[in-house]
């Protein structure tokens, strides 16, 4: 069968991965063990510090305040309590000392930060989050003890086009018997900052909003203050997914009353009773008011599913932070990793680089399309083989990197022999599929059977052949699930792995299991010998890439060799499909043959010239010059921005974002009207400086595509580019 080539392949994984997760079980282990707190937490995008706030002590009747400043980095901010159209709010989970009781966070005053056609809610500069804590009467620290330790666990989404989800651990030893009163002007200015309610109005009504034409809220708010009346105010509600943050409302004052018309969300999906709002003035000062809702909530639109993978991942990172000190990750923090795993697997069906394989599985789809029971093994097959080559790759990729490994995810296809191999093979399959030659003919009947006799096996052995070429397409969707991995334990980091797997094998295992898919099918008859031949074409195609593929690594004369090996091969399947004594004769030159070029051509397929660069990290259309350490940063210092292209010839989106949006005039008329340096960082063979500085952008995979400018922190684009994206940023530099 055209798969026989693999099992040596996935043994050796497997005894690989097993390794990997001891090695990497220990360097976490040790990771853990060396961490030390500190009151202060930098990061490239925010300096977060625990501050505490206790005029006369910690005792029990005085005030105490502890809070968290953030420290914005020009352009980047964090979010409220309501964090608008998207974003997270910061979550802080307190450990403290017994009678110590933190209570919720007093948020300050937002700004509306819109985002396109979105608006969010948060804050930019400096803002510090201030949380009141009781002192118990209970609260005993002993007469000895000059200290409290208060530990915290935060975490924090920051944003500027981009999201990067952080977290910390803080620990401030806090003096029990002396005064704290360094950071008294900050929480001043934070308690200041802070809605005030609204008076009661002269009349006694409350304030209100009526649910109006079954798409809007009209809303009335009394108790505000007068000078405040005939001014435009801003509206913050507390209540997520409610109203249209972005959408153009009415206002105006009826005398003291103030009054809005503000639309509904068409994805909302809460129907609160009664809606806290803050309403500020141009001065600043908020106001908060509890709106009693009117009349029935029309039936809400359930959320679109907008970028499920990076949101799950948000998801986790927020979940996992705020779970108490010492615990491991939650199950919500696992769930939501997963659900971005699962349909990241599902897209990637969609991908280029999985059509051939699942060309083969259509073949074995219309083989078996009578035969429910066989339909069910080989979907189940598939779908194991898929996981468990999903599990080694992480696993492999997960121990490599705990042992001081710069490796990224599809770092199979930075090795010139594996992606030779595959080109190989596929060769092989698209000549069987064509009819050139039939495993039959020239293998021993007990082996050419073995198809026939374990179409399991066959199919678990196609799963494992699609990971191998498949996985480095996720990264473009992937990439925020796939860096989460490298902060969770190795279980649940494995467990992402077989998430997406199962996503990718997921649409054959359902129509394997749905009976409508087979009596879809037409029934068997000559037009499946025609549409095996047809299939025969995406397995050459493929291989027309992985020499191409292969050219990039290798140079042209890599690629020249690998062709003529592949020659080589076919003569030699074809001559051992012969009969009689052709077959002998023509097996055994063609045997010799492959040698003799395996001998003269194969060192050139594995070996790169001295001194010759690939193809994509020399300079190209005369802009683009070769990423090198440190060149992006030591250009951007003498006030030229740089846009940096990490690349890699085997990634499909890399490849399309270059002969698309990178190539498009406009962009490039922009990147010299603005004098931006164009760096290259071609990732397709193994580079460990590429690595880690992938890794210190908060991503294990290709395409990324990043500003770095003087003086601030580097503008990392989404993955597949646009016309519009690019300039728009080029625009802001």
């Amino acid at each position: 069968m055209p798969h026989r080539l693999l099992p040596r392949l996935l043994f050796t994984l497997l005894l690989i991965a097993a390794s990997a997760l001891l090695v990497s079980a220990r360097a976490q282990f040790s990771s853990k063990s060396a961490a030390a707190g500190s009151s202060v937490v930098t990061t490239p995008y925010v300096r977060a510090e625990l501050v505490a706030h206790a005029p006369q002590g910690v005792a029990p009747g005085q005030p105490l305040w502890l809070g968290l400043q953030i420290t914005h980095q020009p352009e980047w901010h964090t979010y409220w309590k309501n964090s608008g159209d998207s974003g997270l709010p910061t979550e802080l989970a307190w450990q403290l000392p017994p009678g110590l009781d933190a209570g919720e966070i007093a948020w300050p005053l937002p700004h509306k930060i819109p985002i396109g056609t979105l608006a969010n809610y948060g804050y930019e500069g400096t803002v510090l989050l201030p949380v009141p804590v009781t002192v118990a009467s209970t609260f005993a620290p002993g007469p000895l003890a000059q200290e409290a330790t208060i530990h915290l666990r935060a975490s924090w989404l920051v944003c500027r086009k981009e999201c990067i989800p952080e977290d910390g651990e803080f620990t401030l030893q806090l003096p029990i018997r002396s005064t704290t009163a360094l950071n008294g002007a900050a929480f001043e200015a934070a308690w200041a900052a802070q809605p005030k309610p609204v008076a009661a109005s002269e009349t006694g009504e409350g304030s209100q909003a009526r649910i109006v034409d079954g798409n809007a809220l009209q809303v009335s708010v009394h108790g505000l203050p007068g000078a405040l009346r005939g001014q435009t105010l801003e509206l913050y509600p507390e209540t997520a997914e409610v109203i249209e943050n972005a959408a153009q409302w009415t206002q105006a004052w009826d005398g003291a009353v103030w009054t809005a018309r503000v639309p509904l969300s068409a994805q909302r999906s809460a129907s609160p009773g009664v809606m806290p709002v803050v309403l500020a003035g141009p001065d600043r000062t908020g106001y908060r008011a509890e709106l009693k809702v009117l009349g029935d909530w029309p039936q809400g639109a359930s959320m679109a599913s907008v970028s499920p993978a990076l949101e799950a991942a948000l998801q986790a990172n927020a979940a996992r932070a705020a779970a108490p000190l010492g615990a491991s990750s939650s199950s919500l923090t696992l769930g939501a990793a997963l659900l971005g795993a699962l349909l990241g697997g599902l897209v990637l069906n969609l991908m280029p680089c999985v059509f051939p394989v699942l060309a083969i599985k259509v073949v074995g789809f219309t083989r078996h399309a009578q035969d429910r029971r066989a339909h069910r093994l080989s979907g189940v097959a598939y779908t194991v083989g898929v996981v468990l080559s999903f599990l080694l790759l992480g696993a492999l990729m997960l121990g490599l990197r705990a042992a001081g490994e710069a490796v990224g995810w599809g770092f199979q296809l930075q090795s010139p022999a594996v992606v030779a191999g595959l080109a190989a093979l596929f060769t092989v399959i698209g000549l069987n599929l064509a009819g050139v030659f039939e495993f039959a003919h020239f293998l021993p009947s007990s082996i050419a059977s073995l198809q026939a006799r374990h179409p399991v096996a066959d199919s678990f052995l196609t799963g494992v052949l699609a990971v191998a070429v498949a996985s480095p397409c996720t990264a473009p969707f992937m990439g925020a699930s796939l860096g989460l991995t490298a902060t969770l334990p190795a279980a649940q980091a494995l467990a992402v792995f077989a998430a997406l797997g199962l996503g990718l094998a997921l649409p054959y295992l359902a129509a394997s299991f749905v009976p409508a898919v087979a009596r879809a099918l037409p029934r068997p008859g000559a037009w499946m010998d025609t549409f095996r031949k047809l299939m025969a074409f995406p397995m050459f195609a493929t291989v027309a890439w992985l020499v191409w593929v292969l050219g990039q690594q290798s140079g042209i004369d890599g690629a020249g060799a690998l062709l003529i090996l592949l020659v080589g091969l076919g003569l030699v399947v074809w001559s051992l499909s012969l009969a009689g004594r052709a077959r002998r004769w023509m097996g055994a030159v063609s045997l010799a043959t492959l040698a003799l070029l395996a001998w003269a051509f194969a060192p050139h397929v594995t070996n790169v010239a001295a001194g010759q660069p690939t193809a994509q990290s020399s300079t190209q259309a005369g802009a683009w010059q070769a990423w090198a350490p440190g060149a992006a940063e030591q250009i951007a210092a003498g006030g030229r921005p740089v846009f940096v292209d990490f690349t890699a010839a085997w990634c499909v989106t890399c490849q399309y974002n270059k002969k698309t949006t990178l190539s498009n005039a406009e962009v490039l008329a922009d990147f010299a009207a603005r004098n931006v340096a164009l760096l290259r960082a071609d990732w397709t063979r193994r580079d460990p400086a590429i690595t880690a500085a992938l890794a210190q952008l908060g991503r294990n995979g290709v395409p990324v595509y990043v500003f770095y400018r003087s003086g601030q922190p580097p503008l990392v684009l989404t993955e597949v580019l646009s016309v519009e994206e690019v300039r728009a940023a080029i625009a802001q530099l």
